[in-house]
């Protein structure tokens, strides 16, 4: 096991000349990093999903970090690579189109729904009034937002990245945009009910599981698993909204 100070050598000499040898050191060093982003993506997604397959673009993903990590910039390598680590991930994912057209569809219809009841309210549709608008049984609500949760996940993660703009390698203008979006993020979460605003602080800003989240809230996993849902559907409503109005 390499210790915190031999990581700090490994590093001073990786950027004095970047070797293979030393670079396969440093991955190793950050292999758990790989480890707990797959984890946190697999959790929410599908049992046909290889897992195996998430932490082997993962891995790669981290490699590219090490590669284009600069040291002297006094970024955490923590937050840097775990942007690209998560990214590495999802671009895996949707070039595998692992979900299946029928859940896209009612992707697509439950999002609408959503969106066009809550633009009329003004707030958060209840479960009640989303079941008349798609002239479901509240059972089968609940059933249809556990059928779609799982694929709400890549979209999520690209809306919710909590890096920084400095850790991304970006400009004054991409500065600029990141400040503009938090900020539009911040005011879509601020709209939810507080239960799913709860769950997103949890899952997003302290990176708890769902199964840890159930726990500090006394609710199934199953259950926190559709709060999830309901509240990206909402949060992407809102974006969208705000989008067409600009």
């Amino acid at each position: 096991m390499i210790a915190q100070e031999d990581i700090d050598t490994l590093w001073q000499s990786y950027q004095t000349k970047k070797t293979v040898a030393v670079r396969n050191r440093i991955a190793e060093y950050y292999l758990p990093l790989v480890r707990l982003v797959a984890g946190r993506i697999a959790i929410s997604l599908p049992q046909h999903v290889d897992r195996e397959d998430l932490l082997s673009s993962g891995f790669f993903g981290l490699l590219d970090a090490i590669e284009r990590y600069e040291l002297d910039r006094g970024n955490k390598f923590e937050t840097y690579a775990g942007v690209r680590v998560r990214g590495a991930m999802l671009d895996h994912l949707r070039a595998k189109d692992w979900i299946p057209v029928s859940v896209r569809q009612n992707i697509k219809k439950y999002e609408k729904v959503v969106a066009h009841l809550e633009g009329e309210l003004g707030r958060a549709a209840t479960d009640q009034e989303l079941a008349a608008e798609l002239n479901l049984s509240i059972e089968e609500l609940h059933r249809l937002e556990g059928q779609v949760s799982a694929a709400t996940i890549i979209p999520l993660e690209e809306y919710l990245r909590m890096d920084t703009p400095s850790s991304l390698e970006e400009g004054p203008v991409e500065h600029a945009e990141w400040v503009e979006v938090k900020e539009t993020l911040a005011a879509a979460i601020e709209k939810l009910p507080e239960k799913e605003r709860i769950v997103v602080a949890l899952y997003y800003y302290d990176e708890m599981t769902l199964k840890e989240i159930a726990a500090i809230l006394h609710l199934s996993e199953a259950r926190i698993s559709q709060l999830h849902t309901k509240a990206i559907i909402r949060m992407r409503g809102y974006l969208a909204r705000m989008n067409e109005e600009e």
